[in-house]
């Protein structure tokens, strides 16, 4: 049975308040600074903040460096063992000489420390920088605009959500199904990003929008030239969030060529491509000049590899590496998609983690990008234009996969603890974050096809269903120790 456009509606501004709700909690319940390189983040925040982006790798400000030595919780580094069995009272209950000690030891620390993310491309920042000045315009201070910046990520989500629903109906417009599917499995993701300032939260929802607009590119006979320049804005800017997106413009550019190639849509000109690739590259095209000028580079990651002290192995010594073996592949893929699903923050020196939810995440995904595979060489399973939308979707996903197995390969990691010489892995999840849209479609896509290939309509939605019942029920569980922090925004009275 068909909904009705007024209850798709409400179903649909239900999974974004779902959405908004469940980051607004969580992203309160974890406090300050989390294991993934949030301080080096809210760095570069209060930077873009003050209109001093970086133009090197530039020690930490004095204004983070203050939120560092006040706020931090030791709860992600340290076991409570290490402090007698109970965490000691946050710092800014302190007394105010003893405060004022700390400061002086912890402020000159983090100024004489570099913050190796100061290459990072600059659209979050920029946008987290102005979020943080409204803060500042409401009379935020402390912990409280720090966490006003956290809670940007409430309206990512809750839009992600919306875009989710948008781009899948606009490639299958008579499949209800995949319509809810794929907001309903965004609205629970139960990725970690989202509870932390840094930019892996806005890159989906903005190669969400770009895929949107692939979609209308790909399927419809006349499309107008601001469609052209507003998808192709999208995917720019999701480079402008993190390099390691860089492959999917390469996909997007492909797939729009091949279509244009084949002559499958007769209204579009070359105009169309050109106007595309104008919009993805002129954005690039100033980055690139900005990290070359100020950096030295394309990229501005040659300083940050110098840091970390990385060095480039030669090419024939690439394919000696683990990940081309059984055991390297068997700890290579179940890390990189488990942190993709959902998140990788640690707590009292433990992964958040739970190991069924994890060995679901591995073998789902795999079957669904296996699946997904097989039924794309099979032209008599769908239509050109969808099919094509698919193989876009396979190969964006596919494509941020294959780029962390270059760079996991092409390094060597020297004295770096992550990733290391023990453990030569990018299996870092959020980095895939991007490909968030384009993957929930084919995860969705291949259980409608299971439950037509079987003839029981009913699987379908009793294995989304499931679905959605493991991602709750294992994020309320592992992430269940940071609501009792006396140091999360819960506690703010005490701030």
């Amino acid at each position: 049975m068909k909904l009705s456009e007024q209850k798709l509606r409400w179903i649909l501004i239900g999974l974004c308040t779902s959405a908004a709700i469940r980051v607004f909690v969580f992203a309160a319940a974890f406090p300050f600074f989390n294991n993934v390189d949030e301080q080096a983040h809210v760095d570069l925040v209060v930077k873009y903040a003050h209109a001093k982006p970086p133009r090197s790798v530039e020690p930490f400000a004095s204004e983070a460096a203050l939120y560092f030595a006040v706020y931090s919780t030791p709860e992600y580094f340290v076991t409570p063992e290490q402090y007698g069995g109970q965490y000691p009272s946050p710092n800014w209950l302190l007394p105010r000489e003893q405060l004022q000690k700390i400061l002086d030891d912890e402020i000159p620390f983090w100024e004489s420390r570099l913050n190796h993310e100061s290459g990072e491309p600059p659209l979050y920042y920029a946008v987290a920088g102005g979020w943080m000045n409204v803060g500042r315009i409401l009379n935020l201070r402390g912990p409280s605009l720090l966490y006003w910046v956290r809670f940007l990520n409430v309206g990512l989500a809750a839009a992600l959500v919306w875009v989710g629903f948008a781009a899948t109906r606009s490639a299958f417009p008579n499949n209800e199904f995949l319509q809810l599917g794929v907001p309903m499995l965004l609205a629970v993701w139960p990725q970690s990003a989202f509870y932390s300032i840094q930019g892996d939260a806005l890159a989906p929802l903005c190669f969400g929008i770009a895929f949107l607009g692939l979609a209308k590119l790909l399927q419809s006979e006349r499309v107008g030239i601001a469609v052209a320049i507003w998808t192709g804005l999208a995917v720019a800017a999701t480079c402008l969030i993190k390099t390691s997106n860089l492959p999917l413009p390469l996909i997007a550019i492909a797939v729009i060529a091949l279509k244009i190639f084949l002559g499958a849509r007769k209204g579009t000109p070359a105009l169309t491509l050109g106007v595309f690739l104008l919009s993805i590259g002129l954005p690039l095209g100033i980055w690139f000049a900005w990290n070359h000028h100020n950096f030295g580079d394309l990229t501005a990651t040659k300083s940050k590899i110098e840091l970390l002290g990385w060095t480039r192995k030669p090419f024939s010594e690439w394919w000696s590496h683990p990940i081309f073996t059984l055991h390297g592949i068997t700890e290579f893929w179940p890390g990189l998609i488990a942190s993709f699903w959902r998140g990788e923050f640690v707590w009292h020196l433990q992964r958040m983690a739970s190991a069924a939810a994890d060995a679901f995440y591995a073998i789902s995904s795999a079957i669904v990008i296996l699946a997904t595979g097989v039924l794309l060489l099979r032209r008599r399973s769908m239509q050109d234009d969808q099919r094509l939308i698919l193989a876009f979707a396979l190969l964006s996903f596919v494509s941020i996969v294959a780029f962390l197995v270059v760079l996991s390969i092409s390094f060597d990691f020297g004295q770096c603890p992550y990733p290391s010489r023990e453990h030569p892995y990018f299996t870092s999840g959020r980095l895939l974050n991007a490909a968030a849209v384009p993957f929930f479609l084919l995860f969705v896509y291949a259980i409608d096809r299971f439950g037509s290939w079987t003839k029981q309509q009913w699987l379908r939605w009793t294995l989304l269903g499931a679905t959605v019942l493991v991602l709750v029920i294992s994020q309320l569980q592992v992430n269940a120790p940071a609501f009792s922090s006396r140091y999360n925004f819960f506690h703010r009275k005490s701030l």
